[in-house]
């Protein structure tokens, strides 16, 4: 049963309907549930929060029966009891049955990773049929947790997104009808993680892969302040972007490279602020807890 929050917005009791891994770092995660008729989403880059069981515990702890008054309850929680909040991007939503998949990067699970996995990557990597979660997204369609919204005069689509903001960027390519120019950048770690993406676009898609055989991880490099540079901002100064009167940028992905790659639009091509759309999914050292503390 789904339970009211802050309208629009409500909980979603959801159970895994099955798993498809799409790379050596990509596994998407097909949820279903009765709650999923009340779901509505127009967005191309909708967010959500997911919440995840611990090890051992049949479904995930939240205190949804406070009401508005859940968040107070859930931090109030021990460490080990309450659940795991992760915020990811809605990649489809289908009906009939009512369906939604969410993809997962597999932070640090592949064998030898440098960087420990964290408790929703380890979650995702073993995920299966029947297993439980909760879900706060949204029950009207046009929400504030909607970003992508390219002004109506657009005559070109720029598109950058690491790992994390594929599934995003690929809903948005769908999404694009014919005719629209589109450049579109995107970061993966892996060769094998690059998918093949459906769009009636003009679009041109460059894949930038992290280059891990030689124990170097290209947009890590440190740059101006110890920020690390992302890999699209040496390919992005060396192009010359089509013609545009009416440019749009949607930029998203790991926080100081999004704010470098928005200097780049703004500053170095002159492009209006308020046409640059940049998200941080996340930042490079903190986890979403640490993220959000700073927040409050």
């Amino acid at each position: 049963m789904s339970t009211g929050v802050a309208d629009p917005f409500r909980f979603f009791s959801l159970q895994v309907v099955r798993t498809k891994r799409l790379g050596p770092s990509l596994v998407r995660v097909t949820f279903g549930g009765p709650d999923l008729r009340d779901f509505r989403s127009d967005g191309c880059d909708q967010s959500l929060s997911l919440f995840l069981p611990h090890p051992g515990q049949s479904e995930p702890q939240v205190p949804i029966e406070l009401g508005d008054h859940w968040w107070q309850g859930w931090r109030a929680l021990p460490d080990d009891v309450r659940a795991v909040m992760r915020s990811y991007t809605l990649r489809a939503l289908r009906r009939d049955p009512d369906e939604i998949d969410i993809d997962f990067v597999l932070h640090g699970v592949e064998a030898g990773a440098a960087v420990p996995a964290g408790p929703a990557s380890r979650w995702a990597a073993r995920a299966a049929a029947g297993d439980r979660v909760l879900l706060l997204g949204p029950a009207i369609a046009d929400n504030r947790a909607i970003r992508f919204r390219p002004p109506e005069d657009t005559d070109l689509m720029v598109i950058w997104g690491d790992e994390t903001a594929v599934p995003a960027a690929a809903a948005i390519l769908e999404s694009l009808p014919a005719g629209t120019r589109a450049r579109v950048w995107l970061e993966v770690h892996h060769a094998e993680d690059i998918q093949d993406l459906v769009t009636e676009a003009d679009a041109e898609v460059t894949w930038l892969v992290e280059d891990e055989s030689r124990g170097e991880v290209p947009h890590r490099l440190k740059g101006v302040g110890g920020a690390p540079i992302p890999m699209a901002l040496a390919a992005l100064r060396a192009t010359q972007l089509p013609p545009a009167e009416h440019p749009y940028v949607w930029i998203a992905g790991e926080s100081s490279c999004v704010k470098q790659l928005r200097r780049h639009f703004v500053g170095e091509r002159g492009i209006d602020r308020r046409r640059v759309t940049f998200v941080g999914y996340w930042r490079q050292g903190l986890t979403e807890e640490q993220l959000r503390e700073q927040g409050e």
